[in-house]
């Protein structure tokens, strides 16, 4: 065929996307500049996770767009905010890494300067940890509850969810198309950041022709493969590449370290210590000075690439990339086998083509039903349209019942898409319910959306708050000690960045998971609370779980101790325990008697009225990282000295 024929590069750049790298982890320079080249072509860039600056929704005055099309959600949700979710036409859930399925990852204390830390909510100079699993996901149940609630955050992008390719990936992919996922990202072992364990990047994982024949084969034949799009990454490089990924199953394509090294990247592998000579992968202003990429370099890169996949698709006989999707049986496998290397080799599995139902598809052609027409919020929308149009205080009255998932979170997305980040004044719109919430009431909520719930709430409550305020008390009729029963479920709080909550009652494991600004006061808390917060303040009015403060770098818990017993409670290795100062007091009184007010708690009460023996018993827990930073900017100040010099100097020892 002649390659006038086929599609122009103009339209098979548009599968390109470039891999998930946070800003972070590589410079503002670098990370912009893939940006902007991926805007120029109508390809996708990706966040990565570690946010992204809110300056960058705006073009700039040339036309150029720095703002990443792909939003990534990970397991550290790093800047995830209600207008981070707002501000993407692709939401990624990052499930794994292929350079290191299976671990989490860390952002060492001398590489959060203040601008990174200001994008990812935390402490300059104070070290990041990702956990290694979602916290939201212990089950594909559970993956298909966090792909809802994106969806309400943001009912215009597509919802993907990323996996690693290794044996019985198919399976999960399978899970993924009916937990409703518009998109699923196979991705190869050879991907990498520089920053993973030798081990991972030499054991881990699986080339991405095996994960995506798997997944094709496995979504042919639960006749799952026409609603889900199919992505594919991990070191493609060429456009012989993009096709054979085509003719394996493969719909759009991910480059990460080609386009890294076409904009400067010269490998060192020193990512993690902030010393890339190429100004790439570090944050130092002087070693960021010496970045070279311009977008011009990688737009041109992915139009060669495109060119070449035009010339092999005219090859053999396909118009467009789409006719070569599926197309297995177009692949020769004769010369490779014949290689005295290879000899014995059998890749026939890999090019197995299931016995397909008649008008079976081998690619994506429809798209998936979230289900949205029936959310509580589309009600809760139309009744709040005088707040969102004109800026008028409502109050609205809505029963809600265990079936009503993720409540207030399409309102919140609607609100933020008028308002922006900074939302509205607080309470201008107050939502009363009344009943048992369903899973995720209030995640991502901004500021000026109050939800008051009598009765209780299931698990995430306020995962993601964004500024909103959440109030839980039990119903008045109820006849049980508040204090001595459940409130609301586990993993409540997951990556909150602002914003107040007040639950009159206990709540379950993982409370503030990762919390990096949100206010709480609590009656009590399961196993693992607080663990790997990194901002905001927590108050616990009663009992706790065991392993308290894991992981936890940032932020201030006050943990109310009558017996001394919370020592035998928390996990040490990375806070201290110590009494409240006098400034603590009074800020603590001044949350318990709201906590009083909000929820007519008896506990808050019965302490108040005894507050000069209670305000003695409370422990508070402070990172050490923390305490450190705190100290060293204290000093800076005192001194008349630079004191972000001062905390980043404190950072590095």
């Amino acid at each position: 065929m002649s390659i006038d024929e086929v599609e122009p590069v103009s339209e098979i750049v548009k599968r390109f996307s470039t891999g998930a790298m946070s800003y972070g982890s590589i410079s503002a320079e670098a990370h912009e500049n893939l940006a902007i080249a991926m805007n120029r072509l109508g390809g996708k860039s990706n966040t990565g996770e570690g946010g992204e600056d809110a300056e960058r929704f705006i073009p700039l005055p040339n036309g150029d767009s720095r703002r990443s099309a792909i939003k990534q959600v990970a397991s550290g949700r790093f800047g995830v905010t209600s207008e981070y979710l707002v501000n993407a036409d692709d939401l990624q859930i990052k499930m794994a890494q292929g350079a290191k399925p299976g671990e989490g990852g860390q952002l060492p204390g001398h590489k959060v300067y203040p601008w990174v830390a200001k994008t990812r909510h935390s402490t300059p100079g104070v070290g990041l940890i990702s956990p290694p699993p979602h916290h939201d996901i212990y089950s594909i149940e559970d993956l298909a509850q966090l792909i809802h609630d994106l969806k309400n955050a943001n009912t215009e992008a597509r919802v993907h969810v990323k996996l690693v390719s290794e044996v019985g990936v198919g399976t999960v992919a399978a899970g993924v198309s009916k937990a409703h996922a518009d998109v699923v990202l196979i991705s190869g072992h050879d991907g990498g950041t520089g920053a993973s364990p030798l081990t991972s990047l030499k054991h881990a994982g699986a080339p991405w022709e095996l994960g995506l024949a798997e997944t094709q084969q496995t979504l042919l034949l639960n006749n799952l493969r026409d609603r889900i799009v199919v992505q594919v990454d991990g070191q493609l490089k060429t456009g012989r590449d993009v096709v054979i990924a085509a003719l394996l199953g493969a719909e759009e394509f991910g480059f990460a370290t080609a386009p890294l090294v076409v904009s400067g990247c010269i490998m060192m592998r020193v990512c993690h210590l902030d010393t890339c000579p190429v100004g790439v992968a570090t944050q130092n202003p002087e070693l960021r000075a010496r970045f070279s990429g311009k977008p011009e370099f990688v737009v041109n890169f992915f139009e060669f690439i495109a060119e070449e996949v035009r010339e092999l698709l005219a090859a053999l006989g396909f118009r467009t990339l789409d006719e070569a999707i599926g197309q297995v049986e177009f692949i020769d496998a004769k010369q490779a086998v014949e290689h005295w290397k290879a000899s014995g080799l059998d890749l026939s599995p890999i090019l197995y083509l299931p016995e397909l139902a008649e008008g079976a598809s081998r690619r994506c052609i429809s798209t998936q039903d979230h289900g949205l027409d029936m959310a509580l919020d589309n009600e809760l929308i139309r009744q709040a349209a005088p707040a969102l149009d004109r800026r008028e205080r409502v109050e609205i009255a809505s029963p809600i019942r265990n079936v009503n998932r993720t409540v207030g979170t399409m309102l919140g997305a609607e609100l933020t898409r008028r308002f922006g980040g900074e939302g509205l004044p607080d309470d201008t719109i107050t939502i009363a319910f009344e009943g048992s919430a369903g899973q995720s009431f209030g995640a991502f909520l901004p500021k000026g959306i109050t939800l008051r719930l009598e009765g209780d709430a299931n698990d995430y409550t306020g995962k993601g708050l964004s500024g909103g305020r959440i109030v839980v008390r039990p119903s008045k009729s109820a006849t049980f000690a508040a204090e001595e029963n459940i409130i609301a479920g586990n993993v409540v709080l997951y990556g909150a960045t602002q914003g107040e909550m007040f639950l009159r009652g206990i709540v379950g494991e993982r409370f503030c998971v990762r919390n990096s600004g949100a206010t709480a006061v609590v009656e009590g808390v399961g196993d693992h609370g607080c663990e790997y917060m990194t901002g905001g303040r927590v108050v616990v009015l009663g009992p706790t779980g065991r392993n308290f403060g894991a992981g936890m770098s940032g932020g201030i818990a006050f943990v109310y101790d009558p017996d001394n017993t919370f020592l035998l409670r928390v996990n040490p290795e990375m806070i201290d325990l110590d009494r409240p100062d006098a400034d603590d007091l009074e800020w603590l009184r001044d949350r318990v008697e709201k906590h009083r007010q909000e929820t007519g708690s008896v506990v808050a009460e019965s302490m108040l009225a005894n507050w000069a023996e209670v305000g003695s018993k409370f422990a508070k827990v402070m990172p050490k990282d923390f305490k450190r930073v705190l100290e060293a900017e204290r000093k800076a100040l005192a001194e008349g000295t630079d004191p972000i010099d001062a905390v980043m100097a404190a950072s590095r020892g």
